[in-house]
């Protein structure tokens, strides 16, 4: 299915078992599967550094984004002109200053079928993104207001 990487910013560097524990459970339901996690923090100097994965944690957390991370960052992607591609995803971009960040890479398994079936049809995923708080609440009232009549 589509891979999401997700980047949630934390005050103090801690990965909560509650955040976890709901992975597991939606990985159990068969809608998404944790394929890595990863803490971060930013030094000092401004440098990326890893944490270590939490008590409890598989010891082999955080190998799979450790090595996707620093392919990425090494290889400055370049488009057909030699220019540096301006979408492609770094996660220095995408970290807050201070505090730590955990990097989880979720593979999104309900979606699949749904991917087959757009390709099966001739269609290409053009774009996708992720409301803002602001947008889901617009969104919200924007469904509870009564139909209007045909």
């Amino acid at each position: 299915g589509p891979v999401q990487v997700l980047v949630v910013g934390f005050e103090e560097p801690a990965l909560s078992g509650e955040i976890l524990a709901e992975l597991t459970r939606l990985g159990e339901a068969g809608v998404v599967r944790l394929l890595d996690v990863l803490l971060v923090t930013r030094t000092e100097d401004g440098r990326l550094e890893t944490l270590p994965a939490p008590p409890g944690a598989d010891p082999e957390l955080g190998r799979l984004a450790t090595a996707f991370l620093a392919q990425t960052e090494n290889e400055e992607v370049r488009d057909d002109m030699g220019g540096s591609d301006p979408t492609a995803w770094s996660l220095d971009d995408a970290m807050l200053p201070g505090g730590a960040s955990a990097v989880a890479f979720i593979e999104h398994t309900w979606a699949q079928p749904l991917v087959l079936a757009i390709r099966r049809a001739g269609g290409q995923l053009l774009d996708e993104t992720w409301l803002a708080p602001d947008d889901l609440a617009l969104l919200g009232r924007l469904a509870a207001e009564p139909r209007q009549p045909g």
